[in-house]
């Protein structure tokens, strides 16, 4: 038997999901392999980024570049306030028109059914299309419509997805939570109103999961609104650093499972 499988489940929480580049660049520095990418929402842009091969100096250019105005599509309100056609276009440019299929690192990218609440994975198919579906926050992006699904955030339903990782064949499972609620922060939007009530249905549930995950890394991004792509030089710091921090203890764990396994 070989070394530990290790799965790497990405969280939703909007621009502060930038941390998960800082988590990503320092599991790489220290050697710590990445063998299956889950993601929800914001999670599954950065998974299918860093599976299409772009190296993290690339994936910290690009985040000086993003910018609401580049990705962002308003349109009349029906389903939601933007179309989505923009970003679909952007991930599509930087994951070089693959396949999920075709990414170096097997990546998963969650989903949420609209019509039948069902969690939707993809670990096939247009990796812009699936990525769009993943990012559909509920009134305020226009759902993704794919192979007879209406599909929206998979933050609604997996906002941290451990058990998908889990099913791709990970041994190990370090998960990365960005969404913490903030309970000072001001509600002044309509944008504000939906990712607080998430957040809170979602508090409960990332709680128990914790206990599926081996490893949990929470960033203190809680203080950065998940709107504003504006810091994100400084979220993804704290990505690293708090990696960083937990470094020994992963680093424990992973040993731990060659101890018990015979490696």
């Amino acid at each position: 038997m070989g070394p530990p499988k290790i799965g790497l489940a990405l969280g939703s929480g909007g621009a502060r999901g930038f941390a998960h580049i800082g988590v990503i660049k320092v599991l790489t520095e220290e050697n710590i392999p990445i063998d299956f990418i889950a993601g929800s929402s914001i999670g599954s842009i950065i998974a299918t980024l860093y599976g299409a091969g772009l190296d993290i100096e690339r994936l910290y250019d690009l985040s000086k570049f993003f910018k609401r105005k580049y990705f962002l599509d308003f349109t009349v309100p029906k389903m939601g306030f933007i179309a989505g056609n923009k970003v679909k276009e952007m991930i599509r440019l930087f994951t070089f028109g693959k396949n999920i299929e075709e990414l170096d690192i097997p990546v998963s990218i969650v989903t949420t059914d609209l019509l039948s609440g069902e969690k939707v994975v993809f670990s096939k198919g247009p990796v812009a299309e699936a990525v769009r579906a993943s990012i559909s926050i509920p009134g305020i992006f226009i759902p993704e419509k794919i192979d007879g699904r209406l599909l929206v955030d998979g933050g609604v339903i997996d906002r941290v997805p451990v058990s998908v990782v889990k099913e791709m064949g990970a041994d190990l499972i370090i998960a990365v939570d960005v969404a913490n609620v903030n309970i000072t922060a001001e509600i002044n939007s309509i944008y504000d109103v939906i990712m607080r009530s998430l957040d809170i249905i979602q508090m409960e549930l990332v709680n128990s999961r914790e206990i599926a995950s081996d490893f949990m890394i929470r960033p203190p991004v809680e203080m950065f609104n998940s709107k504003a792509f504006t810091n994100l030089e400084k979220i993804i710091e704290l990505g690293e650093e708090e990696t960083r921090k937990q470094m020994g203890n992963i680093k424990k764990m992973i040993k731990d499972w060659e101890l018990k396994n015979g490696v």
